[in-house]
């Protein structure tokens, strides 16, 4: 059985925690507790794009704030 994370061919959510951290997600799968989905189903390609483009700092929130 492959990784359903790395399947290429797969359907994929972007889920997006309190923390503003993403996570690319099966869309199969549960959204599990804690995120929330931040783009709907779409293409393991265009997943990663919409990551990319708006997980721009990868700090977590609360280091973000901490810092000023």
């Amino acid at each position: 059985m492959s990784n359903p994370f790395e399947d290429t061919d797969g359907r994929y959510l972007v889920l997006i925690n309190d923390e503003d951290q993403y996570s690319l997600w099966p869309s199969f799968a549960e959204v599990p507790g804690g995120w929330r989905v931040a783009q709907q189903e779409a293409s393991h390609a265009e997943s990663l794009a919409y990551i990319e483009e708006h997980w721009t700092d990868m700090r977590p929130r609360s280091v973000v704030e901490a810092m000023g």
